[in-house]
């Protein structure tokens, strides 16, 4: 963690994984992100998996180095307290609907430079997740084995929920500019973010959306070819399976060099008039040809001999692991400072968190924080932020209202 935002207090009421990952990059660079969740734990508070404890690991990664306060958000007291606390503090992440209790309007009541981000689903106010983001986007059905006919062959959805974490990252950078706005000009920001959007207009960065109404029809599945460039995944002698990705002369060039396919590869841009050091394309266009000298290639030898060679010559290759192995991968993680200790989880259980993925030369990060456990800061929170005595609060505790930590 880093101090870059260090004076800057954000509230946050969310839930999943967009939402809440929006307050972690922030805490990791020195905001105080305070997480407001009903006095039960948020929708996302039981999330598989669970350890012996009972707590989410999904859960307490996602809302490190954040406090917590608990309340009755199904009061109306609660939903005030909430609502106060979003205003007295001046800026709030949220997932909850706009009809909510928590409405922009509700929160800059009194309060004109109230700064409020909204993660969405879609921008018509349909709900969406993710995985429903997903399916709409096409790439699902881009994904699989080249010979999987387009109409009729399954879709492949990602595991991995990219357009949450997408998502929260871009909605951490359109919350610090409508910070920077209101520094310069006074005013507050009602911020929208559809997580639709996100996904479909990722698609028409990356050029395509514009592909696809320029070609009038679908791309053809490749497997784990790489679109418009040399790359695939190739096996060695000893069965190792390794991703290899060509994308520019001098990877291309120190591929060949690698491999000892120089006179194959000659030859055969000979034999169809090519240049494969000109650009991607020709590699591109005839790639099953050059795959073919690769795969042979590859399976003479074991993949530590390949991996020394690849990385001599400067190629961009890399073995491809389990999620287990991923975790237990020194390089990966162990001797990687983007990792440090975090022996205080919820959870009960030890490993290495993450540190803010920017590196500062010369600075050293703190130690990753540890997730708070639910309500552990409900009484301080609600005594400096709303100036509530110990009294005052002892009666919201009574009252069911505020719920203090659920430390065992």
């Amino acid at each position: 963690m880093y101090n870059l935002l260090s004076g800057l207090s954000i509230i946050e009421v969310s839930s999943f994984v967009a939402s809440p990952t929006v307050g972690l990059y922030c805490g990791q660079m020195g905001a105080e992100v305070i997480r407001v969740d009903h006095k039960a734990g948020g929708l996302d508070y039981d999330r598989f998996m669970l350890t012996e404890r009972g707590r989410s690991l999904s859960w307490e990664n996602l809302n490190r180095a954040k406090k917590s306060v608990a309340l009755d958000l199904r009061s109306p007291e609660g939903r005030e307290l909430c609502v106060e606390l979003a205003r007295k503090t001046g800026q709030c992440v949220t997932n909850l609907p706009e009809q909510s209790f928590l409405s922009h309007a509700a929160m800059a009541k009194g309060r004109p430079d109230m700064i409020s981000l909204r993660i969405m689903g879609w921008h018509d106010g349909r709900q969406a997740m993710d995985f429903t983001v997903n399916a709409a986007s096409g790439y699902p059905l881009m994904t699989g084995p080249a010979e999987w006919d387009m109409e009729t062959a399954p879709p492949v959805n990602q595991t991995l929920p990219a357009w949450d974490f997408i998502t929260g990252a871009y909605s951490a950078f359109a919350l610090l500019a409508a910070l920077r706005h209101r520094d310069a000009t006074g005013e507050g920001s009602e911020l929208r973010v559809p997580l639709g959007d996100v996904a479909i207009g990722t698609m028409a960065n990356s050029g395509a959306l514009a592909e696809m109404l320029f070609r009038g029809s679908d791309r053809e599945r490749l497997g784990n070819a790489i679109w418009g460039a040399f790359g695939r995944d190739f096996t060695s002698r000893d069965g190792k399976r390794f991703m290899v990705a060509a994308l520019t002369p001098k990877q291309w060039q120190g591929l060949v060099t690698a491999l000892g396919i120089g006179e194959a590869v000659s030859a055969l841009a000979a034999e169809l008039g090519v240049d494969f050091d000109e650009g991607d394309r020709p590699r591109f266009e005839h790639r099953d040809r050059l795959f073919t000298i690769v795969q042979r290639a590859a399976s003479q030898e074991d993949y530590a001999e390949l991996a020394q060679r690849m990385a001599a010559a400067g190629c961009t290759f890399e073995r491809y692991r389990t999620m287990h192995e991923a975790a237990n991968d020194p390089v990966l993680v162990a001797d990687n400072p983007l990792f440090g200790p975090s022996p205080a989880n919820p959870s009960g259980f030890e490993y290495p968190a993450t540190r803010s993925f920017a590196n500062i030369p010369g600075r050293q990060a703190a130690d990753p924080a540890p997730a708070p456990y639910l309500g552990q800061h409900s009484e301080e929170v609600l005594a400096e932020r709303l100036d509530l005595s110990s009294g005052e609060i002892a009666r919201l505790v009574d009252a069911g209202i505020v719920a203090l930590s659920d430390k065992e």
